[in-house]
């Protein structure tokens, strides 16, 4: 298969925008549970849809009586929090456009995308944040106004906007509609000044309506998830309007760290993560079991969930003694897991990259299902994912109602419908570049089956091509290495090189326990578990048995292990935790030329 797309399910009036969920929702029942807040003693309390809704457009008052008006740019530069939400539902109710910025952008970065965007006020959260934006000020001369949320500017907005009366309010609201501007999200950006994309109100409002008609068994209001993924990131902010549209009741967590320590007690159906997340879960489990003494145990657990998980897609099912083993594991091993997950877990959706049919077949085994997606920001996120009746482990899914899916010719995937930005802010040559028609060009790599699942192949700009002239995709390589408990990132390497080879960091959380575990007495910082020979052995391990996976051609022949951890922080990740691979290679030329030096 080629092409294909999906019909529309629900249509929408084009005279409403992404404000106009709110108020469906509020109509629907006001007293609904729609967040829940964490309180200091770590529970949490409820807020209705109603309550949210007077917190909205309170907020809102607020900005129009500090001068916002419709069509102006207003950014937020926060953690996820609750507030997030608000400030940007509080922006669409005052007609103005939300401009996201990551909370860990440098001072650079800000200015970039403040005075690209033209934007005439800022949301910030902490002193930290304050700084960074002072640093920059000078160059930032539209922004008038800056409210720090753990402020009295922010309850002053509030108190503000009481001169404001409702039909005041309300013009504002209505003043957009689906084919107007509703945000400016800039990409990430692994080169280069960041794009910033024009999503519409349509992008959100008939891409929720339509992911919700078409994934019922998550999207109701019987469900709850915590998002701990950056807001300022398409695909968080995206399934929180997903989830308002859906009655989902959703709990905000600013530390991802804390993950693991919150979910028990919040206790949510369905959680959002990006593959990183589920092989940390998988990895710490793992660990934990070698250090208890019962690693053995929870291997063949893993295997029986994985086999199980394979089984379920054949036309006999799981056999007796599969059952049986999987009925037993499932006291020992998997209730435990799901119950560290808080034990009400039975969906997972998770994009950013591909998770590997290894994990898919893994969680699924031990009771939860995992929808993979596939999307960028200039999609306003997920065009693609799976089905909770219809999956195929391994591949991201059909495309959702309102979506087209291409393969050109030369392999790229090609996107439209209902979900795609009307072009790049101020960038005519980015846009027609990115555009053929209606159609636009993702960058990224891919195989359509004979039902219209997609396989994720590579991206375009990254593929590799050797000196012998093989073309290597490097990200089939890296994510089952990147999948070792040892393992933090990989960069695999080899344009214009005689072979491929790797750049591979560890992982500081899962060095020392695993050395522990491995007979390593010493404690080993991060720049000596790099030359250790117990880890290079381990590594070279790993290397061999994916190597196996691949023609010769593209194999890993070398590897450097890298004595520093790659981050957002260190400027080697994006903040949705993409390679930055030219700064990569830059920075690590002296490693890349020991690699080559012979050849």
């Amino acid at each position: 298969m080629k092409f294909y797309d999906v019909p529309i399910k629900v249509n929408t009036d084009p005279s409403l925008n992404a404000s106009d969920l709110l108020l469906e929702r509020v109509a629907i029942n006001p007293s609904h549970p729609l967040f829940s807040r964490q309180n200091p003693d770590g529970t949490w309390r409820d807020v209705t849809s109603q309550e949210f809704l007077d917190e909205v457009k309170s907020l809102a008052k607020g900005l129009i009586a500090q001068g916002i008006k419709p069509g102006d740019a207003v950014a937020i530069m926060s953690r996820t929090r609750y507030e997030w939400t608000m400030i940007d539902f509080a922006i669409w109710f005052a007609g103005a456009i939300g401009v996201p910025i990551y909370e860990s952008s440098s001072a650079s970065q800000i200015e970039w995308i403040l005075t690209d965007s033209d934007a005439i006020a800022l949301f910030i959260e902490d002193d930290e944040h304050l700084e960074r934006f002072n640093q920059v000020k000078s160059g930032t001369q539209k922004v008038k106004h800056v409210w720090r949320i753990d402020s009295k500017d922010f309850s002053g907005l509030h108190q503000d906007g009481e001169k404001i009366g409702d039909d005041q309010l309300e013009k504002a609201r209505s003043h957009a509609n689906l084919s107007d501007l509703a945000t400016i999200v800039y990409t990430s950006g692994t080169t280069g000044n960041p794009k910033g994309c024009e999503l519409t109100h349509k992008s959100f409002v008939d891409h929720a309506k339509n992911a919700a008609a078409e994934i019922p068994e998550i999207a109701n209001d019987k469900q709850s998830s915590l998002i701990f993924l950056p807001l300022a990131h398409i695909l968080a902010r995206y399934v929180s309007v997903l989830c308002l549209h859906s009655g989902i009741r959703v709990g905000h967590l600013s530390d991802s760290l804390q993950v693991a320590q919150v979910l028990p007690a919040f206790k949510p159906t369905f959680i959002l993560a990006v593959p990183r997340v589920f092989e940390k879960i998988y990895n710490g489990a793992e660990l934990r079991a070698e250090t208890g003494g019962k690693g053995k145990i929870f291997r063949s657990a893993a295997e029986v969930a994985i086999d199980y998980s394979k089984a379920l897609d054949s036309k006999s099912g799981p056999s007796l003694g599969l059952k049986v083993k999987h009925k037993l594991f499932d006291r020992l091993v998997y209730g435990k897991l799901r119950a560290a997950m808080g034990g009400n877990v039975k969906y997972a959706i998770s994009g950013g990259a591909p998770l590997g049919a290894r994990l898919g077949h893994f969680y699924r085994g031990i009771g939860l299902i995992v929808l993979e997606g596939y999307g960028l920001t200039e999609t306003a996120a997920a065009a693609v994912i799976g089905r909770v009746a219809w999956q195929k482990i391994g591949k991201v899914g059909r495309a959702l109602p309102g979506t087209g899916i291409k393969i050109a010719e030369d392999g790229e995937i090609w996107l439209r419908g209902i979900n795609c930005m009307r072009g790049y802010w101020r960038n005519e040559a980015a846009t027609r570049e990115a555009f053929d028609g209606d159609w636009f060009r993702t960058g990224d790599l891919g195989e359509l089956d004979e039902d219209g699942f997609l396989t994720i192949t590579g991206r375009k700009k990254e593929m590799l091509v050797t000196a012998g002239g093989k073309n290597v995709a490097p990200a089939p390589i890296e994510d089952p290495l990147r999948a070792h408990p040892l393992v933090g990132q990989v960069v695999v390497i080899g344009d214009s090189k005689p072979f491929i080879s790797a750049l591979i960091s560890l992982d500081p959380d899962m060095v020392m326990v695993w050395a522990q575990n491995n007979g390593i007495e010493e404690k080993l910082t991060l720049a000596e578990a790099t030359k250790h020979p117990t880890v290079i052995a381990e590594i070279q391990k790993t290397v061999d048995e994916v190597n196996k996976l691949f023609s010769k051609a593209e194999q890993v022949r070398s590897f450097e292990i890298l004595d520093v951890e790659l981050t957002e922080a260190s400027g080697h990740l994006t903040p949705s935790l993409k390679i930055k691979r030219s700064k990569v290679m830059t920075d690590f030329d002296l490693q890349v030329g020991r690699i080559y030096a012979s050849a």
